[in-house]
């Protein structure tokens, strides 16, 4: 391909992109039908991957996008390329546009277990993506699977399903700790999940310290006194005053200093954090960024860290208020809001990024309180409390 015409795509590439993100509703047809011109005449894979990138990057957040004209046939020519990548772009962009072809591409594709996990998992992504109503039923085998259960735990979040309590704690004790972590995610963002969620904790099904304080808190946010009581016997969580406060650090404090000159063993302590923190929080290069990087942090000072954890709603930068937001379907999730316009929201919680088309939300409300949970050292043992804070104070990274 010559430079010019180069230019021209990536010249009208960028004319669609700025249409597609500050100027949707006027008329983002002519750049789109220009681009997918420009595509059905080219044969370089990598411009055709340009072309293509920036019309899924332009689409992003949105669903049901009107099918242009020139679409069906060139999404048949795509389909034979050679090059994976450019089918499941093809594909993807089919879904937005509402094709048929592509979502029986694609359902084909996550079902078959001798295809590649890569393309396996872009499909997932791409039925995802348009929340697929096929997609619960095409989820649950792969509970059974190793390579794509963690995503499919995920997914069927989406859905209002009544079959999938059941069917994720049914393999619930065969998890790894981040599945386990990325289920109870599931069960605890909608009610008609997070009841049998309860009650499995009631029965022992699933083990009462697996549920933290941050699922508490989500679980409160979903507004059933009925579950709420539940909540309460199962996990025995209650509110605090200040002088309560108070008192709690004090408590562990003296449980700390119990432990002598060396309190506790720091890669036990490793192992605590792992479990109850590093979800949301950095420490010496591992972990997530919901919450503030601990590792530059004044983490020798036994105050400060005590203070922190048991207290965390005394000081909270807007960066870390936590926002609540509802969707039409009657999914709530917590965590920080990222960015946001007039077409789409992002929100951070502890386990994912949600992008959520504006359409799709029914109100979304800021928190007076942080992300981070209080009562985070209520389910561990007097020898996990002094082991996770001897790791706290840590200089640095241990075995």
């Amino acid at each position: 391909m010559n430079s010019r015409l180069s230019s021209v795509i990536a010249s009208t590439a960028l004319v669609f992109l700025l249409a597609c993100t500050s100027a949707w509703s006027q008329a983002p047809e002519a750049p789109l039908s220009a681009l997918l011109n420009y595509l059905s005449e080219v044969s370089d894979d990598a411009t055709r991957l340009d072309i293509l990138r920036g019309v899924k990057a332009g689409l992003s957040g949105r669903r049901n996008v009107p099918m242009p004209k020139e679409w069906p046939a060139l999404e048949q020519s795509l389909a034979k390329s050679p090059k994976q990548e450019v089918r499941l772009l093809a594909q993807n962009l089919g879904l937005t546009f509402g094709s048929q072809f592509a979502l029986n591409a694609l359902r084909d594709t996550l079902k078959n277990p001798k295809a590649e996990t890569a393309v396996r998992r872009s499909a997932l992504e791409g039925l995802v993506s348009i929340k697929d109503s096929e997609l619960p039923a095409l989820l649950r085998p792969l509970l059974q699977e190793g390579t794509l259960r963690a995503e499919a735990i995920r997914a069927l979040a989406l859905f209002t399903d009544p079959t999938t309590p059941e069917a994720l704690l049914a393999v619930y004790g065969t998890l790894n700790l981040a599945e386990r972590r990325d289920t109870l995610n599931t069960l605890a963002s909608r009610l008609t999940y997070a009841r049998p969620l309860i009650a499995a904790v009631s029965s022992g099904r699933v083990p009462k310290n697996h549920l933290t304080a941050e699922l508490v808190r989500q679980i409160r946010s979903l507004k059933d006194n009925a579950l709420n009581q539940e909540l309460q016997k199962a996990w025995g969580l209650a509110r605090e005053t200040s002088a309560d406060k108070r008192q709690e650090i004090d408590r562990y404090r003296k449980i700390y200093a119990a432990g002598g000159s060396t309190p506790g063993d720091a890669s036990r302590g490793r192992k605590v954090f792992a479990r109850v923190c590093q979800q949301c929080h950095t420490l010496f290069d591992t972990g997530g960024k919901v919450g503030p990087d601990l590792t530059g942090s004044n983490r020798a000072d036994l105050e400060y860290i005590l203070s922190n954890i048991v207290d965390p709603n005394a000081v909270i930068p807007n960066d870390y208020r936590s926002s609540t937001v509802e969707t039409k379907d009657d999914r709530v999730l917590t965590g920080i809001l990222q960015r946001q316009d007039d077409k789409s929201l992002t929100i951070v919680t502890a386990n994912e990024v949600v992008v959520l088309p504006k359409g799709e939300v029914r109100s979304q409300q800021l928190s007076e309180l942080s992300m981070m949970p209080e009562g985070l050292l209520n389910g561990l043992t007097d020898t996990e409390v002094r082991d996770l804070i001897y790791y706290l104070s840590r200089p640095g990274q241990v075995p």
